[in-house]
């Protein structure tokens, strides 16, 4: 397919074109499994651990809390830091080839702040053998067992010091988060969780990289994907080299955006969702997927998701591709209900909207009693 262009007032599309790429409008384009889905999207934001459990579930249909859960505690998704210092989900068979080729970069990136901790590489070694030593006694540790184990041994845990030095054994891959307890995550060995992974040659796991994050993200430029992984500008422009036959560019008032076939086809068959109504959970990759934002969330309201820059993004209300407010659940079993609260200036919801939005209401409630 040849290059593409969308004039500007056709970018709005931009939102739709990622709600097909991200399975939001296709239920089941991801595949049928927590499993499928966690694969398709490549990585996908997982810092709020309940907040990740809704992001497959929502793309996932007919699924349930209890179901995607248990694909945590099965290993068939595992949870850790592929990139960016940030907590994800991924396929466990992936997790060795992305850490092989983003930790590196994020180590030196950190190295000032573990001075600041007093963090040696001595330290470090001595916690990994004193973490996998406990794990293959005791078995799964909770992170407060283990900063314990820690701290018995006379390595400090206090003052982000714990989370780094825990960071660092998941990111060299002698330690995964693997099955839950409660609502927290217990540590395991990373070979004895994940025993079967793929390794990648360094050209090939930033190709295959890109072309997944386009498949299942565009459209997006290679700013987006620099950014999501912290991957060089220069290596990325390199495997796009690799890949370029595979995408298709999209053009949009002189910006190059990339995406793969399929969902570029949309553009001539008609591009679905303008009536779609989505309730997404807070750090969604439809959002948090890309350094630029604009296409589904209009700059004047990205404080009222993020209120004051804290970091710790709301629950986003999505109609026709974009992020038209907010929601929260409101009460506890029957009487839970799912209450909007749009932006201002956005008009309230029509009929058709309103029922959408009671839909997808139904849905959510249903996977969490599930």
């Amino acid at each position: 397919m040849a290059a593409l262009t969308l004039k500007s007032r056709d970018a709005r599309l931009l939102g739709r074109l990622r709600l097909a790429s991200q399975g939001l409008l296709d239920l089941g384009r991801c595949g049928a499994s927590a499993a499928d889905v966690v694969r398709w999207m490549t990585a996908m934001q997982g810092q709020d651990l309940q907040a990740a459990l809704w992001a497959v579930g929502v793309r996932l249909p007919g699924s349930t809390l209890a179901g995607v859960r248990a694909a945590l505690d099965s290993g068939s998704v595992v949870r850790s830091w592929p990139m960016r210092g940030t907590l994800h989900l991924v396929a466990p068979e992936d997790l060795a080839w992305m850490l092989d080729l983003t930790a590196e970069r994020l180590t030196r990136s950190i190295a000032g702040r573990h001075r600041e901790l007093g963090i040696t590489w001595d330290d470090v070694e001595k916690c990994r053998d004193l973490a996998l030593a406990a794990i293959a006694t005791g078995g799964p540790l909770s992170r407060q067992e283990l900063f314990g184990a820690f701290e018995t041994a006379g390595q400090p845990t206090q003052g982000q010091r714990g989370i780094h030095i825990l960071g660092t054994l998941c990111r060299h891959g002698w330690l995964v988060q693997g099955p839950l307890s409660g609502n927290q995550q217990l540590l395991v060995a990373f070979d004895a969780w994940i025993p079967v992974s793929r390794r990648l040659e360094r050209d090939e796991a930033r190709a295959e990289f890109l072309l997944r994050y386009l498949r299942s993200h565009g459209p997006a430029t290679l700013r987006d994907f620099a950014w999501w992984t912290q991957l060089p500008l220069t290596d990325v422009r390199a495997a796009l080299a690799d890949i370029r036959g595979s995408v298709v560019e999209l053009d949009v008032d002189g910006t190059s955006y990339w995406l793969s076939p399929e969902t570029a086809s949309l553009l001539e068959s008609g591009v679905p969702g303008a009536r779609s109504v989505l309730l997404l959970p807070g750090f969604d990759e439809l959002v948090l997927g890309y350094t630029d934002r604009s296409a589904v969330l209009a700059p004047e309201h990205f404080n009222s998701i993020v209120p004051g820059g804290n970091g710790v993004f709301k629950k986003t209300l999505v109609a026709g591709g974009k992020v038209v407010g907010t929601w929260a659940r409101e009460g506890t079993g029957a009487s839970a209900a799912v209450v909007p609260g749009l932006f201002d200036g956005v008009p309230p919801m029509g009929t058709a909207a309103q029922a959408a939005f009671d839909r997808a209401a139904r849905r959510y409630l249903g996977f969490l009693a599930g």
